[in-house]
Formats: C-alpha cells, sequence, structure tokens
C-alpha cells in the first residue's frame, strides 16, 4: 500500500479574499500598506497569507529587485468581493478582486503611497475612504495630474452614503 496525499485542505476562510505575501528583504517585498486583515497565517519566515473580509478595502505593494535595481513597482489597491460577485484576477490575490487603483513603476507608486500617507494625516484610516476616491486617485496618476485630496467633509459625505445605500 503506497502512501496518497489527502484531499487538498479547505481553504481556512472560503468567503474571504486571501492575499499571498512574500517578503525577502532587498529582492521580493510584498505587503499590504492598508487594510484590515481578520486573519493572518505564517508559513515561514518569508511567507504569510493574509484574510480579508467581502466589501474590505486593501491594498497590495509589491516591488522585486535585482543587481541591476528595481524591475517591478506595483500598488493595486483594491476591494474584496463575496462569494458569487465578480472580480478581476489579481497576482497572489485568490480568488480575485474589485480593482480600484492600479499603478506600476516606482514613481506613481510613490505618489499613491504619498496620497494613503495624507489620508491618514487628515485622521482617517485609508481603508475606510471612499472607493470612488482611490479609482480618483489612480487616474488622476495614470494621467500626471496631483489628486485633489481627501478631506474629512468628503469622508463625511461618504459615510452618510453608506447609510442610504450599503
Amino acid at each position: 500500500m503506497t502512501d496518497r496525499p489527502g484531499p487538498p485542505a479547505a481553504p481556512r476562510r472560503p468567503d474571504h479574499t486571501q492575499v499571498e505575501l512574500t517578503f525577502i528583504a532587498q529582492r521580493i517585498e510584498q505587503w499590504c500598506p492598508i487594510g484590515l486583515a481578520t486573519e493572518e497565517v505564517v508559513t515561514d519566515s518569508e511567507h504569510r497569507t493574509l484574510f480579508f473580509a467581502p466589501g474590505s478595502i486593501f491594498a497590495l505593494a509589491r516591488w522585486t529587485t535585482t543587481a541591476l535595481g528595481t524591475v517591478v513597482a506595483r500598488l493595486d489597491i483594491l476591494r474584496a468581493v463575496a462569494p458569487g460577485q465578480s472580480y478581476t484576477t489579481v497576482p497572489f490575490v485568490r480568488p480575485g478582486a474589485e480593482i480600484l487603483l492600479r499603478l506600476d513603476t516606482w514613481p506613481k507608486v510613490e505618489q499613491a503611497l504619498q496620497a494613503i500617507a495624507l489620508v491618514r494625516a487628515a485622521g482617517i484610516d485609508p481603508a475606510d475612504a471612499a472607493p470612488d476616491y482611490w479609482l480618483h486617485v489612480g487616474n488622476r496618476i495614470a494621467a500626471d495630474q496631483r489628486p485633489r485630496p481627501y478631506t474629512r467633509a468628503r469622508h463625511a459625505v461618504w459615510k452618510l452614503r453608506r447609510k442610504i445605500a450599503p
């Protein structure tokens, strides 16, 4: 009798979006600058998986460096989807997510990280900001324009909108 592997393990949270992160200092760095994971599973010192509840907003920053310099620099701001909702596939994100912002090249990623920092400086959690704001930021940066700031007044309107139409 031979040893056979059992069936694949069931996902820990099948209704959640999973983000697989790798961090090998100064070679491959993937991290979530915004978002509140409901669970984190550490596989080893270089790999972990984060789980995000449906509807939550999170960001995935990733870059790869070689002896020649930075090869890949990307930032995605995403909204986790519920089972049955449509989504776009994104590397390292299962099953996928709704894309609110997608940028590549370090100068554009840096601008988006600055926009995230400005939202935090206003006393607002960037994961709680209006999703349309991240669409705005991505479009403005892609067009080489400065994004408008996310204000406390705009955030208050977003919170009211969520009460009316969740």
